[in-house]
């Protein structure tokens, strides 16, 4: 199980002054601990996270990109010490040869978080403190342009957040200082926050040529799904929302700005999101207008149930059945949500690195309404209220119009009876979706990549409800057209199995008629009469 992170670091290991406490987050190339201080400089804090970076074990070509990563960011922090980026106190270097893996890693020493924001949209979304917090975002990227810096990776797995609530802007490794009009980036990028001129850009020798307003394009990706849940192109998957934000480019595709952004908010992001950069709005001009969009001060998160103590759980994602495999799915059609304390890595969701005292397990939606999406759920069939938003929202997410709230609730009713708590391991299947982990790995992140490592359960409803509509979303183009019956029970029976195997079958395969049955039985009844 240690080797599922990038750098393992046993608990009580010493470096400098800090003793390791406990993992937080992994990436491919390095992995984040929790410490504890124990001596040295007073004025350093109590606790921190320390990133190790293996700087001293690897491939000659390996090391040398990690290395100009580590510089990127530690010049950036040595340069910029502001209240909206994550502080870095100190960088270390280990020299331990009894430990060849630990063996010259670089450890950078930074400020502790208690989450960061795509955990949060995870577990909430359309978080209240949203406006608040974007507008400290966006104070955190005046802050960086104003220095002659470029983020160059914007996005919520990016934004860290404190334990009084506020936000903080970290994962510099991409950072890249400005020479006049623009700076040099590695050709690194999450697709859904890369503006349209980048994403198939010319790669020099110095790397990929970016300006600020890459920043502000990913503001706006990042400010649309954090208001609405959703992404401001149209797509099921991140490689079509690629496509989509192409065709926007071109001027034959639109956005897809939801219907529930106030005005003021829709001015604000319609600037942001331009087709070219040239007409795109500046970060200064961008956070009078994110202000006077509403913006107030974000509540503290304190006690058990509170916001930010739900970010810090291990999580995982949730589950569809014996099914589908990833070669089929393919990593490009990973999506949405459950996401990483981001020091720059991604949480490796839910694992622990060492044993611990039992899990925590998500509850559903507090305070949802009952007759939430009423209109297209029927609040009288034993749905439980607590979900309806979840369901009704993923729902939306997707543009097929078979992927519809009935359908979900149907599919939920059928693999679970709305047991966000199910384990099944003889099926290996687990939560209100019953996911298979090693599928689920798939669909958990917003990103479009697949999780570092296989996640592992308890799957939260919050994660395993909407990426059981992204893989419906992704299953419904994928079906033969030409299938006799409900389109809808084809999806299903696609999400039990896979959609070759319905296709190749001309319909429900016979092993999966009676669970078709069911979800068929659920459809009517969920379904509003005039909807049918």
């Amino acid at each position: 199980m240690t080797d599922a992170y990038a750098v393992v670091v046993p608990r009580g290991y010493r470096v400098g002054v800090w003793e390791v406490r406990r993992p937080i987050a992994t990436g491919a190339f390095g992995s984040v601990y929790e410490a504890r201080r124990t001596g040295g400089d007073t004025a350093l804090p109590d606790t921190a996270a320390l990133k190790f970076l293996p700087t001293g074990t690897g491939t000659p070509r390996r090391l040398t990109h990690l290395r100009e990563l580590v510089e990127r960011e530690v010049t950036l922090h040595r340069r910029l010490r502001r209240p909206r980026l994550i502080r870095m106190y100190e960088t270390l270097t280990v020299d331990d040869p009894s430990r060849p893996g630990l063996d010259g890693a670089t450890v950078l020493v930074l400020e502790r978080a208690e989450g960061s924001l795509a955990a949060l949209l995870a577990d909430e979304p359309r978080p209240p403190a949203g406006p608040a917090l974007l507008a400290q975002i966006c104070e955190g990227l005046v802050q960086l342009h104003r220095a002659g810096w470029v983020h160059g990776d914007l996005k919520p797995a990016n934004v860290l957040l404190m334990r009084d609530g506020s936000a903080r802007l970290a994962d510099f490794n991409m950072a890249a200082e400005l020479e006049g009009t623009h700076a040099y980036t590695p050709a690194f990028s999450t697709p859904d926050y890369t503006p349209p001129e980048l994403l198939w850009s010319e790669i020099g020798e110095r790397g990929r040529r970016i300006r600020p307003s890459a920043d502000v394009w990913a503001f706006g990706v990042l400010a649309h799904l954090t208001l609405t849940g959703s992404f401001p192109l149209p797509g099921g998957t991140p490689t079509a929302r690629r496509d989509a934000a192409a065709a926007y480019a071109r001027g034959t595709e639109g956005l897809r700005l939801s219907p529930g952004l106030p005005d003021a908010w829709r001015d604000v992001l319609a600037a942001c999101l331009t087709r070219t950069h040239a007409d795109r709005i500046g970060t200064e001009s961008l956070l009078r207008r994110v202000t006077a969009a509403g913006a107030v001060h974000p509540p503290r998160f304190t006690g058990l149930t509170g916001g930010l103590s739900r970010l810090a759980r291990p999580r995982g994602p949730g589950r569809g059945g014996g099914r589908r495999t990833g070669p089929v799915v393919g990593a490009a059609l990973a999506s949405l949500a459950a996401a990483a304390l981001g020091y720059g890595l991604s949480t490796w969701a839910g694992q622990p690195l060492w044993p611990s005292g039992g899990g925590a397990t998500a509850a559903p939606a507090k305070g949802a309404p009952a007759t939430y999406g009423a209109a297209e759920l029927r609040t009288d069939q034993g749905v439980p209220p607590s979900y309806r938003p979840l369901i009704v929202d993923s729902a939306h997410d997707c543009p097929q119009p078979d992927v519809t709230p009935a359908l979900i609730a149907a599919m939920l009713k059928a693999e679970s009876d709305f047991d966000p708590a199910l384990s099944d391991p003889a099926r290996d299947e687990y939560g209100i979706a019953r996911w298979t982990p090693r599928v689920l790995r798939y669909w958990i992140r917003p990103d479009g990549e697949p999780a570092p490592t296989i996640p592992s359960p308890p799957f939260p409803a919050a994660v395993s409800i909407p990426a059981m509509a992204r893989y419906l979303c992704f299953i419904a183009p994928n079906l033969n057209p030409a299938l006799p019956g409900d389109k809808r029970v084809l999806i299903a029976a696609a999400y039990r199995t896979s959609f070759r195997k319905v296709n190749g079958a001309g319909g429900v395969p016979p092993k999966y008629r009676d669970y078709c049955a069911r979800v068929a039985h659920y459809l009517q009844e969920y379904t509003p009469p005039g909807r049918r």
